[in-house]
């Protein structure tokens, strides 16, 4: 996995490079599948029954599945790219979101600081998925730093177990239900696509005219970060690191 995941890091790197405005997201979509077939793998959301894009791509209001149109971006969109890489076997997952610049911009807005508390949030998480902590650890992580920042976890999505299959288990909330001891133990071995999914506004969603975007149902803007790790002793070792 440690290999697919170095590889899914370059195809999002790649992917982001181009995400300006005037790009379609159909012709990102296809950067990122052309992409993914030249380093070796296949991309593992087009495995999915039903899915035939080889990524999610979510603009503004859109919060995770976002079917890749013929949108054209927009400075100012914020943009979430979701996208997962088969390998020998196995799948790794991974997303970012950005706000969309024109080369050489910079954001010095106060939205800013929405995408560095998903950011943030990530982290944490990462950071507490330690042997003899429990999912609730993770999920207690996420929750307090979007809150702590006004921000809303999406309740009804979650991160998950990737390995053989793109979903595996345990689901990994944004927010702790019920007590952390309730949750499943962290143990070696276990690798997990631990998801910040949250919104500026209502956690509350709808599902799209698509049948497979799901947006915030108050319109608000959405973020996304997901990373791939693996659970080993001491500190968790990120296996979708961009850098």
């Amino acid at each position: 996995m440690k290999e697919g995941g170095q590889r899914l890091a370059e195809v999002m790197k790649e992917a982001l490079a181009i995400a300006k405005p005037g790009i379609t997201l159909s012709q990102i979509n296809q950067k990122i599948e052309e992409s993914i077939l030249k380093k070796g793998g296949q991309p593992s959301f087009k495995m999915v029954p039903g899915y035939h894009w080889a990524s999610c791509l979510n603009v503004n209001q859109g919060i995770v599945h976002g079917i890749p149109n013929d949108y054209s971006l927009k400075e100012n969109d914020f943009l979430s790219l979701d996208m997962g890489f088969f390998l020998k076997g196995f799948h790794n997952d991974m997303s970012r979101t950005i706000k969309v610049m024109k080369k050489g911009g910079e954001d010095k807005t106060q939205k800013d600081e929405f995408l560095k508390t998903g950011e943030r949030a990530l982290k944490k998480a990462i950071e507490a998925a330690r042997v003899g902590n429990h999912v609730g650890h993770l999920s207690r992580a996420i929750e307090k730093e979007l809150r702590g920042a006004g921000l809303s976890p999406i309740e009804v999505l979650t991160g998950h177990g990737v390995g053989r299959k793109l979903h595996e288990p345990p689901p990994i909330p944004c927010l702790l239900m019920g007590s952390i001891k309730s949750t499943p133990k962290l143990k070696v071995g276990m690798t997990l696509a631990i998801e910040v999914i949250y919104a500026q506004g209502s956690p509350e969603v709808v599902l799209a005219a698509d049948d497979w975007t799901i947006e915030t149902a108050d319109g608000q803007l959405a973020g996304l970060f997901e990373e791939t790790i693996a659970i080993q002793s001491g500190k968790p070792l990120l296996l979708t690191a961009l850098d």
